[in-house]
């Protein structure tokens, strides 16, 4: 394998979300192979500092140790108010859960990094254009939640508007089965890094650790009920939010002890080749739609209002992290995938590249999490009830099972970016089918449904996966 698309599969495998790239980027990360690489891998499988990147100092200053004193602090006080705090216990934190694990993954590492090297200095201002639009898909599915929902309960079964939220509710049952089963293998491989897995077992190994987690996933469900996994969820999210909050906070801090430095920004570069990787990257920002199929637990109004507050919080992250990379956007556009937030924040302080691989595992097995619950809501809406919780999770794991065993998760991983794109643009038209039939939203809103699934549409077509 050649060192570009060594490099451009290294790529894809570190992302939380599988991201649709533009072919044009795609074949231009295989022509960068005259560029220096920020991180080689050594054999052992963990990174090394290549020239072009400052090595960290291992001087253990006043200010480093401030660094991660803070962080460290933040992270715990974060962690322990969402963990045992009256907000774990609110049925709104519990509903948010859901669609917030499974928007926030290792996928908010990769932005930086990807919007630095395709927007340079716009890189913040790209970041909240796709948020915009995550935001307006979010209102979609929403609208659906609200008039869509009940419209359905009134619905002949071969009533043609049936047959069409079947097709998508089947689109997206395929892209959460892939998406589990994706999730956990990056979770076995990276937990096996540092074994010594013979190469002839490793894949065998692999499988048999995924299949573990989602008969562990299975047996939550079978001695509950949906909260029992919901409760795992909101362990693996409330580590993984403690562990962003310890990040941006030694961002911060970094901020703070250098006010007075001035760092070389990248331009600005927005090409067609640039647009079509944001919206490639609105799988990273994916996830809000599980509120759509958690019915059989929340009322509509709950999950409406929990759905936004997963949209609004994610963004905070993500546009807080852009934003306090700013100084490293020079560094970050050659970084490649989570191995280059590990550069960066060693840079910031040594002993944070613990915090980045504890989140990165955090977020593999979070989104798994949610991925299951909404694959075993949304069975349950398909099958009109006649499958209950626990039925509805044993038919969507033994799915993920299945592709887990059968196939190679990185060739398929394809059909599940560009499902979730399809899906959207399905619920976009579905929603102004809804309006039509009903009147709610009326033609302003049918003016906007119809251009976010467009963007939509466009953003499964003009993908191409990463692998390349």
């Amino acid at each position: 394998m050649d060192e570009g698309t060594y490099r451009a599969a290294t790529l894809a495998r570190a992302s939380h979300r599988t991201v649709i790239f533009s072919a044009p980027l795609a074949a231009k990360l295989n022509r960068q192979t005259s560029q220096p690489s920020m991180l080689r891998l050594v054999d052992d499988g963990f990174p090394s500092y290549s020239p072009c990147f400052p090595q960290p100092s291992s001087d253990p200053s006043e200010a480093f140790a401030m660094i991660v004193i803070v962080a460290i602090a933040v992270a715990a006080v974060v962690t322990l108010l969402l963990t045992v705090g009256p907000i774990a216990r609110s049925e709104t934190w519990r509903a948010t859960v859901t669609p917030l694990a499974s928007i926030i993954g290792s996928g908010f590492l990769i932005c930086g990094p990807l919007l630095a090297r395709e927007f340079g200095a716009a890189a913040l201002g790209a970041m909240a254009v796709l948020l915009l639009l995550a935001y307006a898909v979010g209102w979609v599915i929403r609208f659906n939640i609200a008039v869509v929902e009940p419209l359905a309960e009134t619905l002949r079964l071969h009533d043609p508007f049936a047959w069409a939220m079947r097709v998508a509710q089947g689109m997206l049952g395929i892209a959460y089965a892939v998406s589990v089963a994706y999730y956990l293998k990056l979770l076995a491989e990276f937990g096996m890094k540092r074994l010594a897995v013979p190469e002839t077992i490793h894949a065998l190994v692999a499988n048999i650790v995924v299949t573990a987690i989602i008969l562990l996933f299975v047996a939550l469900t079978f001695s509950g009920s949906i909260r029992k996994i919901e409760h795992a969820a909101h362990g693996s999210v409330s580590l993984k939010i403690g562990i962003i909050a310890g990040l941006l906070a030694a961002l911060a801090m970094w901020w703070l002890q250098h006010a007075g430095d001035t760092a070389a920004l990248p331009p600005v570069r927005v090409g067609w080749g640039s647009v079509a990787m944001l919206l490639g990257l609105l799988i990273t920002v994916q996830g809000f739609e599980t509120s759509r199929y958690l019915g059989a637990s929340y009322g509509r109004q709950t999950r409406i209002r929990t759905m936004r507050l997963s949209q609004l919080m994610s963004s905070a992250i993500y546009l807080g992290f852009i934003a306090l990379l700013t100084p490293f956007l020079g560094q970050a556009q050659h970084a490649e995938g989570v191995a280059g937030i590990l550069d960066i924040m060693t840079i910031v302080a040594s002993a944070l590249g613990i915090f980045v691989l504890i989140g990165a595992a955090a977020s593999q097995l979070s989104a798994a999490i949610a991925d299951s619950i909404g694959a075993g809501g949304l069975l349950i809406e398909v099958s009109r009830g006649k499958l209950g919780v626990r039925g509805a999770f044993l038919a969507s794991s033994a799915l993920s099972v299945a592709i887990v065993w059968l196939t190679d998760p990185f060739q398929v991983v394809a059909l599940a970016s560009r499902s979730f794109a399809l899906f959207y643009a399905m619920q976009a038209a579905l929603a102004f089918w809804a309006s039509l039939r009903s009147g709610a939203g009326g033609r302003a809103a049918r003016g906007g449904f119809a251009a976010i699934g467009l963007i939509c549409a466009v953003a499964a077509a003009a993908g191409a996966p990463a692998e390349g």
